[in-house]
């Protein structure tokens, strides 16, 4: 049996940065992943791929319709999908093999294959790669991640019906691409097939599109999608989708079904919990199965911590970086902790979203007294000079104190404007604070 201070069940934005963290703290760090390539999701399917493939598809649409404007004639404009996904490829390698890198540098020992609780603080690792090796250690972190959640009555092939892993790899752009779901995994690879050159239709069972988004930002971003050329059928059920033939079939509920050639489901994500023996050990889960913790990120057996998308929250790939800093630290000495108020998201469309702290609704079920102040973007120099005046900034402040309570914004380059605001967010800032600033 090998020994280690720490073992770390899970390589990505939340494994690898505990990993890393408690070797700078002193420890003898083990890291488990099924993956040969280490970062998790983020970095091989999930977040530095999906940006990797908006980036280049936002550029392909600017050359094909928006240089003009500029004074710019570039002639014909050809698409090269087997050069983009190269390059999108070739980024995600790129970053793997930082990460691998940083575990070297730090002397971390990987594991390859899969891990499982074997209680009394030790690890089975089965699979390929290093089977049938028990290590121990005295604390043990699951950070497994989620992965594409499943719909009832879809029959995927993991090709032609599959999820957000097969998005970023079709090896020819769709004549008509339908998306289950209205979030914003959906909303963002369905902006880049149809930027491609794809008829989207986007599925949702809501009244709305982006349900965790701010209700006027929301509505604010279905308009100026659906002005892009991007489909939405709100208040739509899909109880099935199948193969027949060439083409596929998705079944609506109380509609007719729709023929396209691709489906896309994106109906959100589940806790990576298979396999690791969870229940076996006693490490009590929600009805959702994401792993139960306490404060310090404690399971219910000793000795075994969990963070990251496997518990459940914002699933971020900072918020889990986060945790695991916080989660090591408190191991360390206590200290470590994790503001959840003040972690921002941001989805890469076109305009950007992009907020910090509640929405107006949430305020709203809280009986906050609150304030609003706004401004849109048509009216900044800067905007308009980009050519990009869609879009604006929402900020919520406490009606007594002026404290910032939130900032919700949609438009050119939010991503990074959001910063600002969280700054200001974290430190407790007024909205007379940011103003001045």
């Amino acid at each position: 049996m090998k020994r280690h201070d720490l073992i770390v069940i899970g390589a990505g934005p939340g494994g690898y940065v505990a990993a890393i963290r408690a070797a700078q703290l002193g420890m003898n760090v083990a890291c488990v992943d099924a993956h040969k390539a280490l970062g998790g999701t983020c970095l091989r399917i999930g977040c530095i791929p999906s940006k990797a493939l908006l980036e280049s598809s936002a550029r392909y649409r600017a050359a094909t319709s928006q240089l003009a404007e500029h004074g710019i004639n570039v002639g014909e404009v050809t698409l090269d999908l087997p050069a983009m996904l190269k390059r999108k490829d070739r980024i995600v390698k790129t970053h793997t093999g930082g990460v691998a890198s940083l575990m070297k540098k730090h002397d971390i020992t990987t594991y390859h294959g899969y891990a499982q609780l074997a209680g009394d603080r030790r690890v089975r690792i089965t699979g390929e790669g290093d089977d049938d090796i028990e290590l121990q250690a005295e604390h043990i972190i699951i950070a497994t991640g989620s992965r594409p959640a499943d719909l009832p009555g879809v029959e995927r092939d993991d090709d032609r019906i599959g999820t957000s892993t097969q998005a970023l790899a079709y090896d020819q752009v769709p004549e008509r691409l339908v998306v289950i779901g209205g979030g914003y995994i959906g909303v963002e690879m369905g902006s880049v097939w149809q930027r491609l050159g794809a008829q989207v239709t986007v599925l949702e069972t809501l009244d709305r599109i982006l349900p965790n988004v701010d209700e006027d930002i929301a509505s604010e971003a279905k308009r100026l999608f659906e002005k892009q050329g991007l489909t939405f059928r709100l208040g739509s059920r899909v109880t099935g989708a199948r193969i027949e033939d060439d083409h596929c079939v998705v079944e609506v509920e109380d509609a007719e079904p729709i023929e396209c050639d691709r489906v896309l489901v994106a109906v959100g994500r589940a806790p990576v919990t298979d396999g690791l023996g969870l229940d076996e050990v006693g490490v009590e889960t929600d009805e959702k199965g994401f792993v139960k913790v306490d404060d310090a990120f404690a399971t219910s057996v000793e000795g075994v911590y969990a963070i990251g998308d496997v518990i459940g929250g914002m699933m971020l790939a900072h918020k889990a970086s986060a945790e695991a800093v916080a989660c090591v630290e408190m191991l360390a000495d206590g200290t470590g902790q994790v503001n959840y108020g003040a972690i921002p998201a941001v989805i890469f469309t076109e305009p950007e979203i992009a907020w910090v702290g509640p929405t107006e609704a949430q305020l709203e079920s809280q009986e906050t007294d609150y304030v609003k102040g706004e401004f849109s973007f048509r009216a900044s120099g800067r905007a308009r000079a980009l050519g990009r005046l869609d879009g604006r900034v929402k900020l919520l402040c406490d009606a007594d104190t002026d404290r910032l309570l939130a900032v919700h914004m949609i438009g050119p380059h939010v991503g990074e404007l959001i910063a600002q605001a969280v700054a200001a967010h974290e430190i407790g800032a007024s909205s007379e604070d940011l103003a001045r600033l």
